[in-house]
């Protein structure tokens, strides 16, 4: 039974859900020299504390979503938010960087539950074009996470101790859990679930594999966050080290990314229901296109900052578009697995995001050339994907 209009309360359920992950990995980004200092370690080891967890997160999508499939949505977000808010107040308790290696990948693993499980209980209750409406809607909640996220972490570690941040992820996992527990319904009835056996989900992730729309969806998706995974590695650097941004106001150009994605998310979530997911997402393709295109006249002629914010800021803001009108369509396509496949979608568009990244940082920015031609080399990939593997085989064209 599709459910088309979810109330206030829902939406904002949805939306604390999602934010989740990326407070725990924002969050604490300006505590990084005072976490080496008191556990004496170099600097340089905490950032791999972040690598772990994404690590975690990226394996974890593709264990959640089939035990989801099997024991239903409610139980397994329920598992993955407290188990990674016992882990909070652990980290809090640490004396060696190892114990916080480990608990920072276990805190990864089960925070993917909630981030891959959503997904698949809002393919419950919606039908295509009203589950992309209500994903750019739940999206507008989450880009909150990484506007506030820095910030309030900064001023946290400055008048707290670090461990102050893991106590306030740990306290709102635990009001989320609340929220869940009480208020949100279970969408997946018994009689719709799978049984959990290995094989199967190995099966279902071929199959998936082997249709040439989900690689479609799933690359230009994937190329599509890469290109915005690339700005994250190295914009920090282009902007201050090579266009002389001071350092206290990079969040002011990382905010107009996020003014515009809100921006095109909410266009989109009015719009998508009139034009439909296909038409959506070429129309978030096109633009990045374009953007990835003039970034790289950018890094061609030197162009400078603004002109480079410019092209930036509008391929950040389009990912959104992109990522809820591709997901929307392979769930589309899958609903009985659907927690099966948003795990495999989502652990390969952030896996290839990952690695396109870490690739980037290897290389001395010496100029912004690395970075634009890096995000124009992503989207042009993402919109040769799409046209070889889903436009000539798409039914809404």
């Amino acid at each position: 039974m599709k459910e088309s209009k979810p109330d206030i309360l829902f939406i904002l359920i949805m939306g604390l859900l999602s934010m989740l992950t990326p407070l725990a990995i924002d969050m604490y980004l300006p505590a990084f020299v005072k976490i080496a200092n008191d556990l004496q370690v170099s600097e340089e080891m905490i950032p791999q504390t972040l690598a772990l967890f994404t690590l975690g997160f990226a394996f974890g999508q593709l264990f959640w979503g089939p035990l989801s499939d099997s024991f239903g949505r409610k139980p397994i977000i329920l598992i993955g938010i407290l188990v990674s808010a016992i882990v909070s107040l652990l980290i809090t308790q640490i004396q060696h960087i190892e114990h916080f290696y480990f608990l920072r990948f276990v805190q990864g693993f089960f925070g993917a539950s909630p981030a891959v499980v959503t997904g698949a209980l809002l393919r419950d209750l919606f039908a295509k074009n009203e589950f992309a409406r209500q994903m750019s809607m739940i999206m507008i909640v989450t880009m909150i996470a990484p506007l506030l996220a820095p910030v309030l972490g900064g001023h946290l570690t400055q008048w707290f101790h670090w461990h102050i941040i893991f106590y306030v992820l740990m306290g709102l996992g635990l009001f989320c859990a609340l929220l869940v527990f009480f208020q949100l319904p279970e969408t997946l009835p018994v009689a719709k679930r799978s049984p959990l056996r290995i094989g199967n989900v190995l099966k279902v992730y071929g199959t998936l594999l082997r249709n040439r729309l989900v690689l479609g969806y799933i690359f230009c998706n994937s190329l599509s966050y890469s290109g915005m995974f690339c700005f994250i590695t190295t914009g920090s650097i282009v902007y201050t080290k090579l266009f002389g941004v001071a350092p206290e106001h990079f969040g002011y150009f990382f905010l107009l990314n996020i003014l515009v994605m809100m921006t095109a998310t909410s266009l989109n979530g009015k719009f998508v229901t009139k034009i439909g997911v296909e038409k959506s997402l070429r129309l978030g393709l096109s633009i990045q296109l374009a953007a990835g295109g003039w970034l790289a006249v950018c890094g061609i002629f030197h162009l400078g900052l603004w002109a480079t914010v410019v092209g930036v800021s509008m391929f950040v803001g389009l990912v959104s578009v992109v990522s809820s009108s591709a997901n929307a369509a392979i769930l589309d396509m899958y609903p009985q697995v659907a927690g099966t496949a948003n795990s495999l979608t989502g652990m390969l568009r952030f896996g290839i995001g990952s690695v396109v990244g870490s690739i980037l940082s290897l290389f001395a920015i010496q100029s912004e050339r690395p970075m634009v031609f890096a995000m124009g080399l992503c989207i042009g990939l993402g919109v040769l994907s799409y046209v070889l593997l889903v436009r000539k085989d798409c039914r809404e064209l």
